[in-house]
């Protein structure tokens, strides 16, 4: 049987009218949309599927709409593949906390709140500083560490061969940008968002994301959470919210998590969420997997059939 690993998309993955169809189609993803409005006191699900863009783009309302519509999609999928089986989850970032609560290690109700809470510690750190990100393409990771320590950035996503990205002072990510582009990248590219995600700019948002994650309970998972700062499994509850207040300021390693589920033979891969850039990515790394996803009706369709073969 093929081993399978359940992804969860982060943070840049929100797209107005996301999880509207599955709402629309399907009660049950209805009701977890109004529990949503009324754990968290505002209407979440017209900002998902209505927008506007610029208030879902915001980090405190695109955190919480990825992560429920992530989990719609994990629900969905188990309902559609009865039996369904999944041997380890991943998610970017945000999407670890989606990917923890899939594996049983927290309640949805709990991530839910936790990550509207992450998303606004983080919209504050954002607002104290001005930050940025870029995505740096065809530039090896060496070169690329030369670029952060001329520049004065820091290295925050391994995502997949050749595509590497910066965050820090927004000013300072300018000129790392032109100084990749000198040695060579294939592209720099200054990217859409509102701070310096995974860098020490963010460091305001720990505390308070470790006294909210103090009150919350949290359960060994029952299939491995690969983790963003180690690329191996997390520990017990302690480690776990040990790595989610870490995750904040260190980079995502994304492919090195990738490459360690694949080295423990895992062959299929479903991503659960808005878009399929972690399909992306892992077609860059290993061509050979079956990658499927389940974002809105039709991918939910495909990817039943496909798991039903």
């Amino acid at each position: 049987m093929a081993k399978t690993a359940l992804l969860f998309a982060g943070q840049g993955a929100q797209v107005v009218g996301m999880g509207r169809d599955l709402a629309e189609h399907f009660p049950a993803a209805q009701a977890r949309f109004e529990q949503a409005n009324a754990l968290l006191g505002y209407d979440l699900a017209r900002l998902c599927f209505e927008g506007p863009e610029a208030e879902l783009t915001r980090t405190e309302h695109a955190q919480p709409g990825i992560y429920l519509v992530g989990w719609v999609a994990f629900e969905l999928l188990q309902a559609a593949v009865p039996g369904l089986e999944f041997h380890a989850t991943a998610g970017l970032s945000l999407g670890e906390f989606t990917a923890l609560a899939a594996a049983g290690a927290l309640r949805f109700e709990d991530g839910l709140r936790l990550v509207r809470a992450r998303g606004r510690f983080m919209q504050e750190a954002c607002e104290l500083a001005r930050g940025g990100m870029a995505a740096i393409l065809g530039l090896e990771e060496g070169p690329t560490r030369e670029v952060c320590a001329e520049a004065g950035v820091e290295l925050a996503n391994f995502n997949c061969p050749g595509q590497l990205v910066l965050s820090g002072p927004a000013d300072r990510i300018a000129v790392a940008c032109d100084l990749a582009r000198a040695r060579g990248a294939r592209r720099a590219v200054p990217l859409p968002v509102a701070g310096a995600y995974h860098s020490g700019l963010m460091a305001p948002a720990q505390a308070p994301l470790a006294a909210a994650l103090a009150e919350v309970p949290v359960a060994p998972p029952r299939v491995p959470v690969v983790a963003n700062v180690t690329a191996r499994p997390h520990g017990g509850p302690e480690v776990i919210r040990e790595s989610l207040v870490r995750q904040v300021t260190a980079p995502v390693l994304w492919e090195p998590s990738m490459r360690w589920l694949l080295a423990e033979g895992f062959t299929r891969f479903i991503e659960l969420g808005p878009g399929t850039t972690l399909s992306g990515f892992l077609k860059r790394i290993d061509k050979t997997v079956q990658v499927l996803n389940v974002a809105d009706v039709p991918s939910l369709e495909a990817t039943a059939r496909a798991l039903a073969a």
